[in-house]
């Protein structure tokens, strides 16, 4: 597991529900119903790192980038939805999740320019990268990899628990597609788009990487 502890459902439902109904327009709505399809989803057994816990420091890094997105709301939504849709054995993930966010959103009654935004941004989460104009993409892909510059204990928790989830994977597999990850993110010019990621995550983050791909490759 990571050294971020779980929050109680209690403070996450009262988190969705401003977001939702902020969102939405909809003061009068009641957000419970997709509160409980949501945090079903990602409370399900095969999680060990995309947990309620990694949820809620994804909403955590979103406020500290607070100031950054265009549309802070869509961005909250997005995070919601963003691994709503987990199977570590499956590839689709992301998709998935964009679909869930379309149904479930149009049903909530958000408008249709909203939901589309929402859809992209979580789809916009397989590769990290959002245009250099787009402050929406940028806060959501950089509160979602601020776990890459947590301090070295911590880190090496996230670690750990994204090993549990590839637990189906053979060692020697996962050290070789785990260090292609990680080569592919140590070649990227910046990791982090934000003022802050740039200015607090970047460099922490890197060291974080290159010493995890020293252990996977000896």
């Amino acid at each position: 597991m990571t050294d971020e502890a779980p929050a109680p459902d209690g403070a996450l439902r009262e988190r969705w529900a401003r977001t939702l109904r902020a969102a939405t327009g909809r003061p009068d709505l009641d957000p419970d119903p997709y509160a409980d399809n949501l945090l079903a989803r990602w409370a399900e057994p095969q999680r060990r790192y995309h947990t309620t816990a990694h949820l809620t420091a994804v909403l955590d890094h979103l406020d500290t980038l607070d100031g950054h997105a265009e549309d802070p709301e869509l961005v909250r939504l997005a995070a919601w939805f963003h691994d709503a849709v987990y199977r570590p054995d499956r590839s689709e993930n992301e998709e998935r999740s964009a679909t869930l966010a379309e149904r479930a959103l149009a049903e909530a009654g958000l408008s249709a320019s909203g939901t589309g935004e929402v859809a992209r941004l979580v789809r916009l989460t397989v590769t990290h990268d959002p245009a250099d104009d787009d402050t929406n993409g940028e806060a959501l892909c950089d509160a979602d990899l601020a776990i890459l510059a947590a301090p070295p204990e911590a880190y090496a928790a996230y670690t750990r628990a994204v090993r549990e989830e590839y637990g189906f994977v053979p060692d020697e597999a996962f050290r070789s597609g785990r260090a292609a990850v990680l080569r592919q993110l140590l070649d990227l010019p910046r990791l982090f788009r934000t003022p802050h990621g740039r200015a607090h995550w970047e460099t922490p983050a890197r060291e974080n990487l290159a010493a995890e791909l020293a252990l996977l490759t000896p």
